[in-house]
């Protein structure tokens, strides 16, 4: 095999080469032979030839200069009525998922109309068509499984630090500790709760244990002041807005 100093196939060896395989019958022998000697040539693979043929002045599609807008009427108006056909579609659906059809909708936008704050709103009769409807119901997203789906779960995150704390109460996993003097018998046993908050951006969290009998408000509050406040410590990254 010759030594390889293009791996790319100049466009006129490709133009040759097509011009080449043209003349040949679809299943000659002679049309690979062809392509194997250019493969050599270059130091590429069959594959490599036959993928370079194929994107070799590959044909565009050619559309309409209006093509995906609307003919039979403005795309203003045919959007109107495409979203009084859903709505209408959507208001009939019943707990079996069942609904109006779209050529029942567009008769009852016909012959009856649909009142809107704009007002009573009728179609022309035999402007719109079950395909037509249909088909821009899809394209704007306005088919019934679009408008039922579910919207995506989207993740909330600060954008910066001490934007926004996640604040937790929760019993602690150290079940007994030794009753200080001041804890109330009459009030019953307290629970030991570990009070915490963390950054929502850089996650960093503060923590304090605390002895509390149900839901101490007074004491969730001391704790985010002492969370909020630097009472002498360093310089830490989570401090509120003081």
């Amino acid at each position: 095999m010759p030594f390889a100093r293009h791996k790319q196939i100049p466009t006129d060896s490709l133009l040759q080469l097509r011009q080449r395989l043209d003349r040949l019958p679809r299943k000659s022998p002679e049309r690979a032979r062809q392509v194997q000697a250019v493969a050599e040539l270059y130091g590429v693979s069959s594959t490599t030839v036959y993928r370079a043929l194929y994107a070799f002045k590959k044909p565009h599609s050619v559309h309409r200069a209006d093509h995906g807008k609307p003919r039979v009427l403005p795309q203003a108006e045919l959007e109107r009525y495409c979203d009084l056909v859903a709505a209408l579609k959507l208001r009939t659906t019943n707990k079996n998922n069942r609904h109006l059809s779209t050529p029942n909708a567009i008769k009852l936008l016909e012959n009856f109309g649909v009142e809107t704050k704009q007002g009573l709103i009728k179609a022309p009769k035999g402007l719109l068509t079950k395909p037509t409807v249909n088909r821009y119901l899809d394209r704007w997203h306005l088919d019934h499984s679009h408008l039922t789906r579910e919207p995506a779960a989207v993740r909330f995150q600060a954008e910066h630090s001490n934007d926004c704390w996640q604040f937790d109460i929760s019993p602690s996993d150290l079940k007994r500790i030794d009753k200080p003097n001041w804890i109330d018998p009459s009030k019953g046993e307290p629970t030991l709760a570990i009070f915490s908050v963390v950054d929502d951006r850089s996650g960093t969290a503060y923590q304090e244990y605390h002895c509390i009998y149900g839901e101490d408000a007074e004491t969730a509050l001391r704790f985010l002041f002492n969370a909020m406040t630097p009472q002498g410590r360093r310089a830490e990254p989570v401090l509120g807005s003081t």
